[in-house]
């Protein structure tokens, strides 16, 4: 089994780190899990959204040392 790769957004703003999501969740297979790392307070809202939009599923999201981690999985 591998690690679940991870997206590093820190620092970044609405839209970026959806966008950088996006295009890391193309080449994934369905049912495969990624980490967004964001800082961003606007993620709260569009990280869900996303996933609702495309069919994705957000498997959990904490908040750690100011940063908010969302595992997702591909639809």
């Amino acid at each position: 089994m591998t690690d679940t790769p991870e997206i590093d957004a820190l620092g970044l703003l609405c839209p970026l780190p959806v966008l950088k999501l996006r295009k890391r969740m193309m080449p994934l297979s369905s049912g495969d899990q990624i980490v967004l790392i964001a800082d961003d307070p606007a993620s709260i809202v569009d990280v869900p959204h996303f996933c609702n939009e495309q069919g994705h599923a957000l498997i959990k999201s904490h908040e750690e040392n100011g940063a908010i981690y969302f595992t997702v999985q591909k639809g």
